[in-house]
């Protein structure tokens, strides 16, 4: 007989007659009674009236019967707080009988009633329950303690009742164990200061014994809680990848994913040359490619997560490319996921493979399908530069096929190849034109439009080509007319006699007949441009253009290492971390993968550069070019251009330092004469005393008078307008009293108010990272400016970056996210208590080795050793000992920095030559000649 029966009923007074049944003497009419509340209650019906009566039947041996009445309270508890407090008694007796399965009903449901006035009354049964002696009731009255926290946290701290839960991470019981753990990591989650889950070896080694025999959800909850704890080194780290190995073999998938999240964090500590770390490599492919064998949806979350393993870690997977081959039944949502995955492991050995699979899908139905796969073989041209040829001559194979969407998409990324391969495939331009009147979808428009452009010294009707484009401009898409504005004020610069009429043409259409603020501003540039100094028109629109990289898709690396460690969570799949998408007042904790093994300490050290290297070698602020920052920026790396030389007046001061003129000076270079105007900016120390800063602010070439005399060099451009949509960040670092701070000047050069500002480091070499967020306390209007002091510490994650004073930065506003680079100079990071005791000066400097020391000559600097020693103390370089000998005043300096490396430095000062010698010794090599460098820049200053 079936249960429906208690869902059916037509007769009046349906409360009244469950009331006299709830009453009734028999105990089967009274279940079926109850059974009928729940059915009304679970359709939604209202029958808190019955509470009272519902309540009575408490009072039974029946297991059954308890059940449904706990379920009832726990539904109605809230709607009815008073009457609840009528149960409280039975909930008491139940945790003291005999059958443990009651006990822990008893106290499940306790955890389950939300209501204030309740919770005090079951803090003594809870704890009876936690110290119980069977393992199952400890397990559930470990899961209560987290609900109770949640509905009252200060209720549970002050009964002590977490200090309990700590211990049965250490039960016998491995259940326990695995609730204990979940328990609390919900708690910490809620209260992201609390230390609760202190883990140490020894509470980790007990987690470990306990996962072996846990179910499959409890071994989740340890996994998880695995992945958060740090191990203080690599031998640790590796101790606890080897017995988290075997779950990669377990049945669950979450399982799974759980195990690969623990032991991709854990790869970061183990060094490259260890057999095991290439044993572990070979360990993690198994279970993914078994994970793809699962239904579409499982499929599709292991592909997502496979998508950010194989960025991270492309070694894994790639010699499984074939399980990443598109089946004729997968759903479209899987076919573009493996589509991604397979160009991201596309290597010169199995390229062809990959090809000839991209082809087939080519000549698919599925339209979308399609377009994404003739995108992925000029992805794979632009990825691996020994199979560009093939790849061209198959995007020309489809283009002949003459289905109008194949020819659209192969037309976009043939431009990407023009890109990335210039003077090598032109050749096909002639075929792409014949196609020109097939194109409708405006990329592939302006795609073509570019290439016209950009060739139209090789295509002899190009001005008609791009005529016949300018008859319906108005009707273009904005993507298009700006193109074809582009193209032929390119056309014209090549081709001048014939074209005037045409650039004329195009010009008023953009600037007096458009109402796209873009297009007209662009107009008006080239307008303006071509008028007044074609010379320069050329320079500008012809301009070498940097070669494009071809993972342009790849995430952030910061972000990327957060979401590795959110592996097999919804953060995985959405490729965003938890804070863009969870509401709510949690506190959503930043997870990043620990250090690397050795840091700056132990790193490889780079050449040391030749003595007294000029700084006007120094590399360039622009990130290189295979720099995902640099991608991002989307920045002209060629050579800059030649142009009449500038005056150096207070206007032109931005437009020096954009070209880069400025870093001499912010490095404290050699270079040439250049003298930055005085700043118009107000100092940025406004609590120092007036008298102070005033020297400082009309000494010409200083920076900003600081407390602490630590020099701090002229804010120079960051992030120019153009390459942030009309955000120009300026700045410079200083160091005053012991603290570090960024020194910022953001400037609203758009249209629209600026708000919602953000700032976030990548890992860097001392671990700098922003100690408060950014705080602009109003929106920016347009033109106006900010002046903000960012304080930094060093307590950031740390990653060797080359050169090694590199710092990249993403600041985020309402509009985007911006990225740049800029280099600090390294005497921000030289402490207070740098100062050497003499004896153990000399017992450092003798135990140094000789081939730690290099030598450095500092020119065109005419100041006394006591000068030098004041000011060089100013900025916390210490004088330990002067010498002088043989008519020469040698100086004994020790320098300290953040991270706790020594510096110890002899410094040779010939009253009659302006050349320093410069002597550095130190463990680590590679930042003396940082060293050197502030030294010059301090002394020049």
């Amino acid at each position: 007989m079936t249960d429906s029966k208690y869902f059916t009923t037509t007769k009046k007074g349906e409360i009244f007659e469950l009331k006299a049944e709830l009453n009734s003497d028999k105990k089967e009419k009274k279940k079926e009674a109850v059974k009928k509340v729940i059915a009304s209650m679970t359709v939604g019906k209202d029958v808190s009236a019955l509470f009272p009566d519902v309540v009575n039947c408490m009072q039974t041996d029946n297991l059954e019967l308890k059940k449904l009445v706990y379920l009832y309270l726990m539904n109605y508890a809230k709607s009815q707080p008073d009457m609840a407090i009528m149960a409280v008694n039975t909930f008491v007796k139940d945790c003291e009988d005999p059958n443990p399965l009651i006990r822990a009903l008893a106290v499940r449901t306790m955890g389950c009633i939300r209501v204030d006035k309740i919770t005090e009354y079951l803090c003594e049964p809870l704890r009876k329950c936690l110290k119980d002696e069977d393992p199952y009731v400890r397990k559930t009255a470990a899961v209560c303690v987290a609900k109770l926290h949640d509905i009252n946290a200060q209720l549970v701290e002050d009964q002590g009742f977490l200090d309990t839960l700590k211990d049965l991470i250490s039960d016998s019981n491995p259940m326990v164990v695995a609730n204990a753990v979940a328990a609390l990591s919900e708690i910490a989650e809620s209260h992201p200061s609390s230390n609760l889950l202190d883990l140490n070896p020894q509470s980790i080694n007990k987690l470990l014994t306990a996962l072996n025999e846990c179910t499959e959800w409890g071994q989740i909850f340890i996994l998880d809680c695995l992945a958060n704890y740090m191990p203080k080194d690599d031998r640790e780290a590796q101790s606890i990848c080897e017995r988290v190995t075997p779950r990669l073999s377990h049945a669950n998938s979450a399982v799974v994913l759980s195990a690969v999240k623990v032991l991709m964090k854990f790869m970061e500590m183990l060094s490259k040359d260890l057999d095991y770390y290439g044993t572990l490599l070979k360990k993690l492919a198994p279970p993914l490619v078994t994970l793809l064998s699962a239904e579409p949806e499982l499929q599709y979350v292991a592909l997502r997560n496979i998508n950010l393993i194989v960025q991270k870690r492309p070694e894994i997977l790639k010699h499984e490319m074939k399980v990443f081959f598109v089946k004729y039944n997968d759903p479209i949502y899987v076919k573009l996921e493996k589509l991604d995955i397979m160009i991201r492991l596309a290597s010169q050995a199995n390229i062809a493979q990959v090809l000839a699979e991209l082809k087939e899908y080519a000549t698919e139905v599925d339209v979308d399908f399609v377009r994404k796969a003739v995108r992925a073989i000029g992805r794979c041209a632009i990825k691996v530069e020994q199979s560009a040829e093939r790849c061209v001559s198959t995007l020309l194979d489809l283009i002949q096929t003459k289905v109008n969407y194949v020819v659209q998409e192969a037309i976009v990324v043939i431009k990407d190849i023009f890109r990335k391969y210039p003077n090598k495939y032109e050749s096909v331009i002639a075929t792409l034109c014949e196609n020109l009147d097939s194109l409708d979808e405006p990329e592939a428009r302006a795609a073509m439009i570019w290439i016209v452009g950009e060739y139209a010294e090789r295509i002899d009707n190009a001005d008609e080509l791009l005529e016949s484009f300018l008859e319906g401009f108005h009707d273009e898409s904005t993507q298009v007319q700006l193109q074809l504005l582009t193209a032929i004020v390119k056309l014209f610069l090549k081709k001048p006699t014939e074209t005037q009429e045409l650039v004329q043409q195009v010009l008023s259409l953009a600037t007096q007949d458009s109402d796209n603020p873009d297009l007209r501003d662009r107009g008006y540039i080239y307008w303006r441009l071509l008028s007044t100094d074609p010379v320069a028109a050329k320079e500008v629109v012809l301009a070498e253009k940097p070669l494009i990289s071809e993972e342009t898709d790849l995430i952030e690396p910061t972000l990327l290492d957060e979401l590795i460690c959110y592996i097999g969570t919804l953060a995985s799949v959405y490729h965003k971390p938890p804070s863009a998408f969870v509401e709510g007042s949690r506190g959503v904790v930043h997870k990043s993968l620990p250090p690397r093994t050795g840091s700056s300490e132990s790193a490889e050290s780079p050449d040391t550069a030749p003595s007294g290297g000029p700084a006007a070698d120094q590399p360039s602020v622009i990130p290189t070019q295979g720099d995902l920052l640099g991608d991002l920026l989307n920045l002209d790396l060629g050579p800059p251009v030649s142009g009449p030389p500038m005056a150096t007046s207070s206007v032109q001061m931005g437009a020096v330092d954009l070209l880069g003129g400025g870093l001499d000076s912010l490095m404290g270079g050699g270079g040439g004469s250049f003298t930055p105007a005085p700043s118009t900016t107000a100092p940025t120390n406004v609590g120092a005393p007036l008298g102070s800063g005033l020297g400082d602010l009309f000494d010409l070439t200083g920076g900003v008078g600081t407390l602490s005399g630590s020099y701090v060099a002229p804010k120079t451009v960051w992030l120019p307008a153009m390459k942030a949509k009309g955000l120009e960040i300026s700045g410079t670092f200083s160091r005053q009293v012991g603290s570090i701070s960024m020194d910022l000047v953001l400037t609203n050069k758009a249209l629209q108010v600026m708000s919602d500002f953000a700032i976030q480091f990548n890992r860097n070499s001392f671990g700098l990272a922003p100690a408060a967020p950014l705080q602009v306390h109003a929106p920016l209007a347009p033109n106006q400016s900010v002046e903000i002091s960012l304080p930094l510490n060093t307590v950031g994650s740390v990653m060797k970056m080359e050169p090694l004073n590199n710092l990249q930065v993403a600041v985020k506003n309402n509009i985007d996210v911006f990225y740049f680079s800029t280099l600090y100079p390294l005497h921000i990071l030289f402490v207070e208590d740098g100062k050497m005791e003499r004896q153990m000066f000399l017992a450092t400097w003798k135990d140094i080795p000789n081939e730690n020391e290099t030598q450095f000559q500092i020119k065109d600097c005419s100041l006394g050793a006591d000068a030098v020693s004041s000011k060089l103390q100013g900025s916390n370089i210490f004088t330990i000992a002067k010498r002088n000998v043989e008519g020469q005043d040698m100086l004994y300096q020790s320098l300290k920095l953040t991270n706790g490396i020594w510096v110890l430095a002899e410094l040779r000062i010939q009253p009659s030559n302006p050349s320093f010698t410069l002597s550095l010794k130190c463990r680590a090599p590679e930042v003396s000649q940082y060293i050197y460098q502030a030294y010059e820049t301090i002394l020049k200053n």
